[in-house]
């Protein structure tokens, strides 16, 4: 379970980055055990992807499950949150014992690969993803998807979540060019889920309410 440290770094930098933090408080137990349900299930190892771990409340979960012979790369582009998940591999006995089979890289997801920093040889088996698509940009939500296609190898995971309800209450109240984002976003993750999601959680039990999108690309 997140720390009080953990809620209290994740609220500073919700209040300071509104747009990339995307909730106050880190992803609740029932909300994390979802993004995680394919971790450790398949034959052989799994190259898992996070994306957005922030202060590691859904890589808590994601250590939890992973076999002896898989491997987690995190990318986190907010420095705060990656100087929090660093002491927390240092000093959190989960974190420390899985660090040899953990890599974080501080920066966008769309850098990885071969337009930024190295992810070793080969692609995802899984991506989790904890990015707040609904506070980017259309372009950015589109660029984002297409470096989850690229980073997965054909038939692998990607598992994300989206509050329930939030977008069209925020598209009801809002007008002009902001209206115009959240409906040119809503457009770009509803175009990919009617291809490829093959399975969809509802997660009650967590601040805000979410619904857990499974894509198999």
């Amino acid at each position: 379970m997140p720390s009080r440290g953990d809620y209290q770094t994740f609220l500073t930098e919700f209040l300071r980055n509104y747009h990339t933090t995307g909730a106050i408080i880190p992803s609740g137990r029932a909300l994390a055990s979802a993004l995680c349900r394919h971790v450790g299930r398949g034959a052989g190892a799994q190259r898992i992807l996070e994306a957005g771990p922030g202060t590691g409340a859904v890589t808590a979960c994601i250590i939890e499950r992973m076999h002896h012979d898989d491997r987690l790369w995190m990318v986190e582009r907010n420095p705060t949150f990656a100087a929090h998940l660093r002491r927390a591999f240092e000093e959190k006995p989960l974190f420390k014992t899985a660090a040899p089979r953990c890599r974080l890289v501080e920066g966008s997801v769309h850098q990885l690969g071969p337009l930024g920093p190295t992810v070793d040889d080969g692609q995802f088996d899984l991506v989790v993803s904890g990015l707040p698509l609904n506070n980017f940009s259309s372009e950015d939500v589109r660029e984002i998807l297409q470096a989850y296609s690229r980073l997965l190898k054909p038939g692998g995971i990607l598992s994300f979540f989206q509050y329930i309800l939030i977008r069209p209450a925020r598209m009801y109240v809002s007008v002009g060019s902001e209206r115009d984002r959240l409906r040119q976003v809503g457009e770009a993750i509803e175009g990919m889920l009617s291809e490829r999601e093959f399975a969809r959680e509802w997660v009650w039990p967590n601040v805000p309410p979410a619904w857990v999108h499974h894509v198999r690309f």
